[in-house]
Order: structure tokens, then C-alpha cells, then sequence
């Protein structure tokens, strides 16, 4: 199987030359491509997936040329949101790269009142932009053509504040441990699922999203970790088993 590469512009029509951005260009020379040798190549704007030709190597440079492309079709039926306190030490990392493999659309970091991982600033848009290549990095790997967005960290009361109104076809579910399953409603087309921290939201917190518009689900009758349990709804929905 060829190559699957991700390149941060449009690719338009077949015969348009492409030079590789930096980090495609390493990854299809660590692989040892040639002129002449296939690979494929998405921007993340469609759901196209191309065919292109490598034309010549460089020292630090890739030059391809499109042929043609083809429409996949590997997206989630409903778009779910993500929104999630972050877990600490390197379990935000594993839950982005396990995200975009089950389908997520977005991804949104946030900061809660039991929080242990605190970011703000360079720090914060850092961390960012690397969750942003791990999603990168596994949606060429998994197949996807589309990468989740990663927003920027906010703190949790200004991200529910924010929020706009729920829209038809639209619902926002807080995971909480002893509330009763939900059953996916059959005009669903957006979820947004929030999600505490290693000690889970604070009562206060709970209030803020239930005013926001969440419904109150469980996830079984187990406490899953804080990059367990968004994964296994993304799991449940994938699979059509809500």
C-alpha cells in the first residue's frame, strides 16, 4: 500500500504540480520514494483522497504530481465533539490519536476546577499545535481525509458560556457516573460530549453545563478513566450501538 500523506493546502485538479510541505517531504524520504513511485495525499478540505507521482527527490525537497482522485467516505454519520477537562501527564496525547481513529470531528481542551494539567499562553497554543499533529499523524495512518480540529484551551465556565443555543438535531451530553444510558435519537446529526477530569466535575460544574443545555448519560456501570470514557462513546456511536 502506498504512502498517505497529509499537506496543509488544496490540491485541485489532476496534473497540478505539488512541492511537499517540510514534514511530508522527510516522512516519503524516509521511505525511500523515487521518481516515478505512487503515493496519496489529502488537505483535510474534502473528502477526496489523491493518487500523485513522485517526480523528483531532493536533499530536503519532494516534488509529486497529481493524477487523480477519489471520494471515501470514512467519516462518523453524525459530527461529535469532544469536550474534555484534561487528563494529565501524556493521556491527552493517546486520547487525540484515539479520537481521530473513532471518527471525532473536534476535539475541545478545557481546564476545570480539579484539573491538574494547567495551560495558558505560548504554553497553551504549543500544546495545540502539537495535538494537532497527533491527530495528523493518525489520521494517515487510520484513513481518514478529514482531521479533527483541536480548539484552543479555555477554561470550562468561559467555553459553556460561549456555547450557542442547541440547534435541531443537535445534543450536548455530560458523562456522569449512575445516570441512565441514552439512546442516539434517530434525527441526530451533531453530538457534543463533555467530559471531567481525573476527579470528575465539581457540582458547581455539572450546574454550569446542565444550564448549557447537557443531558446527564452513563457509560456502563464501571468509572472510566478520564481518556477512557469519551472513547467509548465514540466507540458506541461509531458502531450504531446507541
Amino acid at each position: 500500500m502506498s504512502a498517505r500523506l497529509f499537506v496543509d493546502f488544496a490540491l485541485r485538479e489532476p496534473g497540478q504540480a505539488v512541492e511537499l510541505p517540510p514534514g511530508a517531504a522527510r516522512h516519503a524520504q524516509v521511505l525511500r520514494l523515487q521518481p516515478g513511485d505512487a503515493l496519496q495525499l489529502f488537505d483535510g478540505r474534502s473528502d477526496r483522497l489523491w493518487t500523485a507521482e513522485v517526480t523528483a527527490m531532493g536533499r530536503s525537497s519532494v516534488a509529486v504530481r497529481l493524477l487523480e482522485a477519489r471520494e471515501v467516505q470514512h467519516e462518523l454519520p453524525l459530527a461529535v465533539t469532544l469536550a474534555t477537562v484534561m487528563p494529565a501527564n501524556d493521556r491527552m496525547d493517546f486520547l487525540v490519536e484515539k479520537a481521530t481513529e473513532l471518527g471525532a470531528a473536534a476535539l475541545q481542551p478545557l481546564m476545570g476546577e480539579r484539573s491538574v494539567l494547567r495551560l495558558a499562553g505560548d504554553r497553551a497554543e504549543k500544546k495545540r499545535g502539537h495535538w494537532q499533529g497527533v491527530a495528523q499523524a493518525a489520521a494517515e495512518q487510520c484513513g481518514r481525509v478529514r482531521l479533527p480540529v483541536i480548539g484552543a484551551v479555555q477554561t470550562l465556565p468561559a467555553w459553556l458560556a460561549a456555547l450557542p443555543p442547541l440547534q435541531d438535531g443537535e445534543a450536548r451530553w455530560l458523562a456522569s457516573p449512575g445516570a441512565a444510558p441514552v439512546r442516539r435519537p434517530e434525527a441526530l446529526q451533531a453530538v457534543t460530549l463533555l467530559t471531567g477530569p481525573e476527579g470528575g466535575l465539581s457540582d458547581a460544574e455539572e450546574k454550569l453545563a446542565a444550564a448549557a443545555g447537557f443531558q446527564r448519560i452513563g457509560l456502563g456501570p464501571r468509572i472510566l478513566r478520564a481518556d477512557t470514557a469519551p472513547l467509548a462513546l465514540l466507540a458506541f456511536l461509531g458502531l450504531g450501538a446507541v
